[in-house]
């Protein structure tokens, strides 16, 4: 078992009896004291440690809410991905290009008729993918603004084709061959 330090400088002859029992008395005097509260007692170290211990908890506490954070941003970004993919229309290789404009620069991706006319309308949505550009259905565009709005290329507000009863113009045709 070892020894107090008090005992270890007595048997190492540092101190004697006499300079032990002093520091004993002294030391029950000033507990003594303290409880009474006579003397004041310095808890400045106990203060300090309780400063630095909130400090930590405070870094701590930060740096658990950057971390789930950029989790949240991890778990978006996946399931952003997991629409695009799952939603793409496929790719098509024609000669007939839709323009839109990608950090102030016009870009093109090829398209049909039926998809120029649904991207137009507002059925189909641009979105940026991989360093590329997929064409998804509105309604999985919409979620994908939702969780990261900065994909979205090309969003047009949704326009119902109005029927042929409605429409003023329908006696007057349009010629096949006009290109806007």
């Amino acid at each position: 078992m070892s020894l107090s330090l008090r005992d270890q400088l007595l048997k190492a002859g540092l101190v004697n009896q006499k300079q032990v029992s002093q520091t004993n008395k002294a030391q029950k005097k000033q507990k003594r004291m303290e409880h009474k509260g006579q003397v004041e007692v310095d808890d400045t170290q106990q203060r300090l440690a309780k400063e630095a211990m909130a400090e930590k908890a405070r870094k701590d506490q930060e740096l658990n809410r950057a971390v789930q954070e950029k989790a949240e941003q991890k778990a978006r970004a996946a399931q952003v991905k997991q629409l695009i993919e799952a939603t793409r229309l496929p790719k098509l290789t024609t000669e007939d290009y839709f323009n839109f404009v990608d950090d102030k620069k016009v870009k093109r991706i090829a398209v049909n008729a039926l998809m120029r006319s649904k991207l137009s309308n507002g059925a189909l949505a641009i979105v940026a993918h991989g360093g590329g550009y997929e064409v998804v259905p509105r309604e999985s565009a919409l979620r994908i603004q939702e969780r990261d709005p900065h994909r979205i290329l090309l969003l047009n507000t949704h326009v119902e084709e109005a029927d042929e009863a409605d429409d003023p113009y329908a006696a007057y045709k349009i010629p096949d061959d006009l290109m806007w």
